[in-house]
């Protein structure tokens, strides 16, 4: 069965785990270029200056100036950022720096920053970098608080728009973000409301409830939208066979599967997949 191009932070002579770059000093006279893939570490990047086309889960994502853009381990996306783009890339894995806080900010790709906001960010990204090339005493710590600082003003970001639209009930907002994070990891094994349920100590109702008033939208319509994006991803960057993909996301029959796909996108899983693939990203 042949996978998803899974990249790996490169070992650095600073730090395992954790990487930062700054693309005027690698990309000034040449784009940046990767094509579809997933990594298994976060993925942060601060355009100060930016144009290009970013596709992420199959979403295209804008790439402008003032904005944070923010990968998950396990997400799919493919990038060209052009040349004279200005900023930083910040990539590290869960082994060297995770929080609660970072379950949150991560589920949301794309943050649009007013200039005030993102002189902000921009600065701590600076420090960050500083820190990772000079490698005075201490270093890492700084490095840690820094990052500390950068996601709780990202969370406050997501907060000043949760009460735009009142909803200010934090202990569904704190389900809602153990229900998605665990939705994106367990799918393939998990598809029932009835498992989170059980595994959040939470009921069936109280779940639907909350991505009722938060999303919008049933928890099994949650569900069914996370295994649709897994095959999608499976469909496009793999060369997997049908029933290989099945199988992989927990069906035993394949048959159900290929209905279930084209019940929710009005394609059979090879259709899309010849569809898609010709769909040029560049």
């Amino acid at each position: 069965m042949q996978e998803i191009t899974v990249r790996n932070i490169q070992i650095s002579p600073y730090l395992n785990n954790f990487q930062v770059i700054r693309f005027e000093d690698i990309y000034l006279d040449k784009n940046m270029e990767e094509g579809l893939h997933r990594h298994d570490f976060f993925f942060l990047m601060i355009l100060e200056k930016a144009n290009g086309k970013h596709h992420v889960d199959f979403t295209n994502i804008p790439v402008t100036s003032n904005t944070v853009t923010f990968l998950r381990p396990g997400q799919v996306h493919e990038l060209i950022l052009h040349k004279g783009s200005k900023g930083y890339l910040i990539t590290f894995n869960s082994e060297y720096y995770y929080k609660k806080i970072l379950r949150r900010v991560s589920q949301q790709n794309i943050y649009k920053l007013d200039q005030v906001f993102f002189e902000q960010i921009l600065n701590i990204s600076r420090n960050i970098f500083e820190e990772f090339t000079t490698q005075e005493k201490g270093f890492e710590n700084i490095i840690k608080a820094n990052l500390d600082i950068l996601f709780v003003l990202l969370s406050r970001d997501i907060s000043k728009k949760i009460e735009s639209k009142k909803f200010q009930n934090l202990e569904e907002q704190e389900l809602l973000d153990k229900l998605l994070y665990l939705v994106e990891h367990q799918i393939c094994n998990s598809k029932q409301v009835t498992d989170y349920a059980r595994e959040l100590h939470s009921t069936s109702y109280k779940l639907n409830n909350t991505t009722k008033n938060l999303l919008g939208k049933t928890c099994s319509q949650l569900i069914n939208e996370q295994i649709i994006l897994e095959s999608k991803r499976l469909l496009l960057a793999t060369s997997n066979q049908i029933n290989e993909i099945a199988f992989k996301l927990g069906y035993e029959d394949p048959a159900y599967f290929i209905r279930f796909f084209k019940r929710h996108t009005s394609y059979t899983p090879k259709a899309y997949r010849q569809h898609f693939k010709k769909v040029p990203f560049i």
